[in-house]
């Protein structure tokens, strides 16, 4: 009782209190810190793998994106030079398309030149055959007119000759009458001039032109020949 009368129990009994609160804290605190600790290690490495795995992932997305940009640039690379090949295709098709049409211009020029040199060459054989003809009927009207009357034909001036007609004047037999002949180049005779003179002479050269009788045309010019003679 006295004990329990002492003005300092009190105190004393609150600082035992106190005392055994702390250590009880202190032990528990500790208890706890331990299993805390037995906690957060298994997580703390399970943080860190998971920390170590992102990073990984984040090294390896960077390399993919890097090497999503080199394919991209290299694709861009790719397209622009495939467009340039399909111009100079494009271009190069155009030239041969060009070549393509000169060439046909050419054959056809060509052709064209072989199809006209064809007719000439038949216009010149047509020409020839028509150029024997008249020769033909120019020695046959020679033979007869030189045989009963008297003509004379003479080459003159290459491609001209001159046909001489005497026996017209019965007071001047050896007269000569003359006039010259050519075959142009259409294959046509052609009268140069006449010696006299005969006004109908254009006339009986356009005779001539449509009957292609040589020897009619030779009477025809003996004839106006004879009808110069005056009047008896």
């Amino acid at each position: 009782m006295a004990c329990i009368k002492d003005a300092h129990i009190g105190s004393w009994v609150s600082n035992k209190m106190e005392e055994l609160r702390n250590k009880k804290l202190a032990q528990v605190s500790g208890e706890v810190m331990e299993s805390g600790l037995d906690w957060v290690q298994p997580n703390q490495q399970f943080f860190e793998s998971c920390r170590d795995k992102c990073s990984k992932k984040c090294k390896e997305d960077e390399m993919l994106f890097e090497t999503l940009q080199f394919y991209h640039k290299d694709m861009e690379h790719t397209n622009s030079s495939v467009a340039e090949k399909k111009k100079a295709i494009a271009q190069t098709l155009s030239e041969l398309e060009g070549k393509s049409g000169q060439k046909s211009k050419v054959i056809e020029k060509i052709e064209m030149l072989r199809l006209e040199q064809d007719k000439k060459k038949e216009l010149i054989i047509s020409q020839n055959q028509a150029n024997k003809t008249r020769l033909k009927n120019l020695n046959r009207a020679k033979q007869v007119f030189q045989d009963h009357l008297g003509l004379e034909i003479r080459k003159i001036n290459g491609d001209t000759l001159q046909f001489i007609f005497r026996n017209i004047n019965p007071k001047d037999p050896v007269c000569a009458y003359t006039f010259r002949l050519r075959i142009n180049e259409c294959g046509s005779y052609q009268i140069l001039s006449s010696d006299p003179p005969l006004e109908r002479m254009s006339y009986l050269e356009k005779r001539l032109q449509e009957t292609n009788s040589f020897s009619a045309f030779l009477a025809n010019i003996r004839r106006e020949f004879v009808n110069l003679l005056p009047e008896k």
